[in-house]
């Protein structure tokens, strides 16, 4: 007689991976998301803040935040 000691698999949840795994860097993402929000929104609402720097922090964080998971899917399907 064999005992076998299964537990109810977890789904996933949004910041794991498909196996299950945290995935850093989905929260590296979503760190960055919420950076581009926050520098956008001080740059449209502070007119005393230099507009040209704000838009360029603003769209530094907005590729850092979706630049490096396309990479990584790239890199895991074709590798």
């Amino acid at each position: 007689m064999t005992e076998t000691n299964s537990q109810p698999k977890k789904k996933p949840g949004y910041m794991d991976d498909h196996l299950g795994h945290h995935s850093s860097m989905r929260l590296m993402s979503i760190v960055a998301l919420g950076a581009s929000i926050i520098f956008g929104l001080i740059t449209i609402l502070h007119s005393t803040a230099s507009q040209e720097n704000g838009l360029y922090i603003t769209i530094a964080f907005l590729i850092a935040a979706f630049a490096p998971k396309a990479l990584q899917k790239f890199a895991e399907h074709k590798f």
